[in-house]
């Protein structure tokens, strides 16, 4: 019998502790499959954040390192810097990389640092129960915005990628989402494409990926996965913002 699928050795037999309706497993799987298509899945090292992806040590088969809340670039330069030949990457949400960790994103970005990192994005604070984050929509609620986010009381949307597209040590630059299937195979070119840019060694290269957070938005898994397609992309629009070139 032909097999047409098998799960990438890149992942681990560990289940996914993610709720029904997120997409975290999603971009766990193309973030694998991703890296064993282009480094061959030797060599590689990740870097865990603070929040829903806590455990990502538990499901990446490759040395994954833990750092603190919004640390993970800062983490990913300095062993990048130490192990120059291995593929290393940080994966982080929202709320780590746009919040606590924006410095050490803009600034690793504004190096240059040879590094990957992938960004989930779900418009609000997953693990800590629901809280407003810096890219949660106008209008969204959450349990710090009851009434919903206003740009007069809480300042508008952070988009990551229009702002990461400005600075110059940057070298790839890109949204995807994971909200139908058609998204989904583009999000993993996207992802594919940043990784190439660190084995041929052209700096910082970061991919957004707009995710669904079905339990803290108060949605069921379909009305989450509409929302992200419909509202999101409204908002953050999907696509390449910086593609210095390979060559």
């Amino acid at each position: 019998m032909q097999t047409v699928f098998k799960k990438t050795s890149m992942l681990t037999d560990a289940p996914f502790h993610y709720c029904p309706g997120c997409t975290h497993g999603i971009s766990h799987r193309l973030t694998a499959e991703a890296i064993e298509e282009t480094c061959g899945g030797f060599g590689v090292i990740g870097i865990a954040p603070v929040g829903c992806a806590v455990f990502a040590y538990n499901y990446f088969n490759c040395d994954v390192q833990q750092a603190a809340h919004g640390r993970a670039p800062a983490v990913a330069t300095g062993i990048k810097r130490v192990c120059p030949d291995k593929i290393v990457f940080a994966y982080q949400g929202d709320g780590d990389l746009a919040s606590i960790g924006m410095a050490e994103t803009i600034h690793a970005a504004a190096r240059g640092e040879n590094i990957t990192v992938i960004f989930i994005n779900n418009a609000i604070y997953g693990m800590t129960g629901g809280q407003m984050a810096p890219t949660t929509l106008i209008g969204q609620k959450s349990t710090t915005s009851q009434s919903g986010r206003t740009a007069a009381l809480q300042g508008n949307p952070i988009k990551i990628c229009e702002m990461l597209a400005t600075v110059d040590g940057a070298s790839y630059i890109a949204r995807g989402s994971l909200h139908d299937l058609k998204n989904v195979v583009n999000s993993k070119k996207l992802i594919k494409r940043a990784f190439e840019y660190q084995k041929a060694q052209k700096g910082f290269a970061l991919v957004e990926l707009l995710s669904t957070c079905p339990t803290n938005w108060g949605m069921t898994p379909e009305a989450a996965m509409k929302f992200a397609g419909g509202e999101m992309t409204k908002i953050f629009p999907l696509g390449t913002f910086k593609d210095a070139g390979l060559t």
